[in-house]
């Protein structure tokens, strides 16, 4: 079979780490994931330990597709023709146990949806769509069209409860999970990667900027508290930590945006942000 699957993580990189960086955008969570990984151990997101996946087009072809999972989330996929996804799903199912439980899949559209076709005739599972989102690409800055009152600064150790707070209300608003909150709060605050927006001495929300990996830079979280809203501060905040990553030296600046929020996807294109693919994540049901 053109999949390989290992756990471990150096063969990975070692194996598909040119093609991740050829096409940073459609893997961009592939990419931030496994540089995670490498700083902070396999233990970053969850108990589990992560799986990886390469395929190539033929027995010596070039790597040509990428997917993996670090539980309790479900398999991310990269770039791969879908193709490649369906023959994913279905050596998943029948040679590791382990995924005959998935709880879904997340990645580009058609990719996914091969994949949760394949995965239903392999288990006999049905799927709906759990989020719809569009990955953009930023082109060009602009500042937000009504600037709002405040500035940006950078978050510091003094944010740190203020800021597991609002990784805590972000995830339960977009229904994910976020293990381990307050690691991964220190982890990006002592990283420079957690932007706030201050009105009149206050915190009023946050962007974070991930680090700049083969030329790319995704930002996320975007948060303001519901009291906060409607005053311009996510547009200021994103506009400030999408410049930071362009001065770090990112060729390209990444975000996702809810497909069913007409408002933030009109904000970051306002910004400059302009489409690269819809995402989806599927749930498997039995």
């Amino acid at each position: 079979m053109p999949w390989t699957l290992s756990t471990s993580l150096d063969e990975f990189r070692a194996r598909a780490g040119d093609f991740l960086a050829a096409s940073p955008a459609e893997n961009t969570v592939l990419l931030t994931v496994t540089d995670r990984l490498a700083a902070h151990g396999p233990h970053y997101y969850g108990d589990g330990a992560p799986v990886f996946g390469w395929w190539r087009a033929g027995p010596d072809g070039p790597v040509a597709g990428a997917f993996l999972q670090t539980p309790p989330f479900t398999p991310r996929l990269g770039l791969m023709p879908e193709a490649a996804a369906a023959e994913l799903a279905t050596e998943l199912a029948a040679a590791w146990a382990g995924f005959t439980a998935l709880a879904g899949v997340g990645g580009g559209a058609a990719a996914t949806q091969a994949f949760g076709a394949a995965w239903a005739g392999a288990t006999g599972t049905t799927s709906s769509v759990k989020t719809n989102e569009r990955l953009y690409r930023l082109d060009g800055l602009s500042g937000p069209p009504r600037p709002p009152a405040g500035r940006p600064r950078l978050a510091g150790a003094a944010d740190r409860e203020l800021l597991i707070r609002w990784f805590d209300a972000f995830a339960a608003e977009v229904d994910i999970r976020i293990p381990h909150t307050a690691r991964v709060v220190d982890d990006r605050t002592a990283g420079g990667q957690l932007h706030l927006w201050e009105d009149a001495g206050r915190p009023v929300a946050v962007a974070g900027a991930s680090a700049v990996i083969a030329g790319m830079s995704r930002i996320g979280p975007v948060y303001t508290p519901r009291e906060a809203r409607g005053r311009g501060y996510a547009s200021g905040v994103t506009a400030a930590a999408s410049a930071a990553a362009l001065a770090q030296g990112a060729g390209e600046v990444l975000l996702f945006t809810d497909l069913a929020n007409p408002t933030s996807n009109a904000i970051y294109q306002q910004l400059g942000y302009r489409p690269v693919e819809d995402c989806l994540e599927l749930a498997f049901d039995d």
